[in-house]
């Protein structure tokens, strides 16, 4: 089983909207997949569940069939797993894990806190028999995010071209170096049979950049400064290393497939409850946006692909 966290300090790169698709379209190839939603937001749920599921899983009061049910005790009670699909499980979010941020911070049991998401994280996959576990982690350096993206064996960095690429790529590589020796410090976070962590953890596995929508007033020209920086800056702030010469990202081996902006399908997806690569003509795909929605399932399969291949994911 592969746990794989997508994780940016920057809000607004579709990380949320990436893990949503790549789920889908994980579970389309024949994976067993579970979904955990570990973003305080919880919109990763709203994506997957309609407004009446959602009020029975958030009823008043006590929420114990989400995953604040689940590791609000610190001992990790197995966990609820919504079933979206055969092939598809939802570990529900909630908006109470910005009120747990606090216990997190000040918990004196450290190395059991850490564990707590990995703990559900294991139940979780072990009763679905998963093969592949996708984290949606908030876009904070908080407490609740330090622990979410520590459960993850593998991290994908979602990025915009904009303004705020290059400096977001650089507190995501100190947040990930940090985190990493932390988790490797000597007696800190040992292995064990109910999580299976290894030292080895939050590995990089690239970054990928979404396009935004094309705007009349702003050129894709506007663009190309973050994209001439990305793949130095990725390459010493994440991995550490020298970049005296580097590719474009183009032709940059740690960028994953480039995803565009899928114009009028999101609105579509959103409103029919399914990935924008599920349309169908009863839900508004016609025309321009039916195949709209072909390049969409190539794209997101490509994506799909080549993070499974770098993971060591092995389909069936």
């Amino acid at each position: 089983m592969k746990t794989i966290a997508f994780f940016n300090p920057q809000r607004g790169v579709g990380k949320t909207w990436l893990a949503y698709h790549l789920a889908w379209m994980f579970a389309d190839r024949g994976l067993k997949v579970v979904v955990v939603d570990l973003d305080p937001q919880a919109k990763l749920s709203c994506f997957f569940l309609n407004d009446d599921q959602l009020l029975e899983l958030w009823p008043e009061g006590e929420h114990p069939q989400s995953l604040l049910g689940a590791v609000q005790p610190m001992i990790a009670a197995p966990p609820h797993v919504e079933e979206i699909a055969d092939n598809l499980g939802l570990v529900v979010g909630d908006l109470g894990l910005a009120v747990f941020e606090d216990k997190l911070s000040r918990a004196d049991d450290r190395d059991q806190i850490v564990t707590a998401f990995s703990r559900v994280i294991a139940h979780a996959a072990r009763g679905r028999e998963a093969d592949v576990v996708l984290l949606d982690v908030g876009s904070s350096l908080s407490a609740v995010t330090r622990a979410a993206v520590m459960a993850a064996e593998f991290v994908v960095a979602p990025l915009m071209p904009d303004v705020f690429a290059l400096q977001s790529l650089r507190m995501l590589g100190s947040a990930l170096r940090r985190w990493r020796e932390e988790w490797a410090a000597p007696g800190a976070n040992p292995p064990d049979s109910n999580t299976g962590l290894s030292r080895n953890r939050m590995k990089s596995v690239g970054y990928m950049v979404q396009l935004p929508a094309f705007r009349l007033d702003l050129p894709m020209s506007a663009y190309a400064p973050a994209m001439a920086g990305i793949p130095r800056v990725y390459r010493e702030s994440v991995l550490g290393e020298a970049a005296e010469k580097v590719p474009t990202v183009s032709s940059d081996p740690h960028a994953l497939p480039v995803l565009r902006h899928y114009i009028g399908l999101r609105d579509m997806a959103l409103e029919a409850h399914k990935p924008m690569f599920f349309l169908t003509p009863a839900d508004g795909a016609i025309g321009s946006h039916a195949v709209l929605r072909v390049d969409c399932y190539r794209d997101y399969k490509a994506l799909a692909m080549k993070i499974a291949e770098r993971c060591e994911i092995k389909f069936s």
